[in-house]
């Protein structure tokens, strides 16, 4: 890996001049924010664990702030970006920038909901400032999509942070809790102030690490259980028999299923870890089971 011009980032004259050159408003329909401040991306980078071997996939890059710290440490960038003018424009930027770094670097035109292969070796890190409207589902298919993925760090609105970091019983843990925790073990991983994006959210974002880790062990599928999940919180403050009924058939179903799996039928899902979510769908009735991808 090369060093490179400490002036390579972009700062706030540079977002804005490109910006205008390019005739881009941040649009709150794409959750758009740039983050225009050198330090805060070289300090995502750093959270990231970014090594120099790693092939990082970045999610939304916008006019190519992280992108640029992130070719600085990585041995390879691939960036998928819906966004047509900004699609357009960030390779220029990057060869402008560092010219000796843009033989590392792919773009990806594409809504990263619809990736489902990437240019050159399989991606090993995850690293993105994920648009606030569609932060869960993205951090979730990419998951997915890419079990070559070993270390996540995302920055998202603080609010979405709490709730995919949190713990069985606490308040605001929910479906992005458990179906993150199916991939990875997840952690906050700090805040970042509202100063260092333009334009300024009007929320606070967080970071927020996963490291992945085997899935749970059962015969279930990882669709099953995400099924179980769906209907545990869909009606949150009544008990697993009442709110999974639906899920299993009827409330003495669910109550079966439940007790099978040594989960009390008086537990709301609040309750449960990601293990026991998937020993409750192994015994949905009547269901058939494959083994878990």
């Amino acid at each position: 890996m090369s060093t490179t011009d400490p002036d390579a980032l972009l700062g706030p004259a540079d977002i804005r001049e490109l910006a205008a050159a390019l005739g881009v408003r941040p649009t709150k329909q794409r959750g758009q924010n740039f983050v225009i401040d050198a330090n805060t991306v070289r300090r995502i980078v750093r959270t990231a664990g970014v090594r120099p071997e790693d092939a990082v996939v970045e999610v939304g890059p916008g006019l190519g702030s992280l992108t640029l710290a992130l070719l600085e440490a990585a041995d390879r960038v691939t960036a998928i970006e819906i966004d047509d003018v900004l699609a357009a424009a960030l390779p220029a930027t990057v060869a402008a920038r560092m010219p000796d770094r843009a033989d590392r670097f792919a773009l990806v035109h594409s809504d990263a909901m619809r990736v489902t292969e990437l240019p050159g070796p399989p991606p090993t890190a995850l690293v993105a400032n994920l648009p606030y409207n569609v932060a869960v589902p993205v951090l979730l298919h990419m998951l997915a999509a890419f079990p070559s993925i070993e270390r996540t760090l995302v920055m998202v609105q603080a609010e979405v942070a709490d709730r995919l970091a949190a713990g069985p019983g606490n308040k605001v843990y929910g479906v992005p809790s458990v179906k993150a925790n199916w991939y990875a073990e997840v952690k906050r991983a700090g805040s970042i102030g509202r100063n260092v994006f333009w334009p300024a959210p009007n929320v606070d974002s967080g970071l927020v690490s996963l490291t992945r880790r085997d899935p749970p062990k059962t015969t279930a599928t990882r669709e099953e259980v995400f099924a179980a999940v769906d209907a545990a919180f869909a009606q949150r403050r009544k008990t697993l028999r009442a709110a999974l009924s639906g899920w299993a058939g009827s409330a003495p179903a669910a109550e079966a299923a439940l007790v099978a799996a040594g989960v009390s039928p008086q537990a709301r899902g609040e309750e449960l870890t990601v293990e026991e979510f998937a020993a409750v769908a192994e015994y949905k009735p009547a269901a058939e089971h494959k083994p878990a991808v």
